[in-house]
């Protein structure tokens, strides 16, 4: 389980510079942007926040984010 305080501090890499790029938890396993909606995958309780993992999910709807997520490539 990630950390709260570390989920309080966590902001989009896309979009913080521009905008507040909140994340929200979903399925306990990925975080996703409330601007961009890219969405960044949790592994092994780390979440994974590059900019290009969240692009490849972007499109994924939420219901149908994999659990757990897969391995990076």
């Amino acid at each position: 389980m990630v950390n709260q305080d570390l989920l309080d501090i966590l902001r989009c890499p896309n979009c913080v510079r521009e905008s507040d790029g909140l994340l929200k938890m979903v399925k306990e396993s990925w975080l996703i942007c409330q601007d961009c909606g890219r969405k960044y995958p949790i592994v092994d309780d780390i979440p994974v926040m590059l900019i290009d993992e969240g692009d490849k999910w972007v499109n994924t709807g939420e219901n149908e984010l994999p659990v757990p997520p897969p391995p990076m490539d």
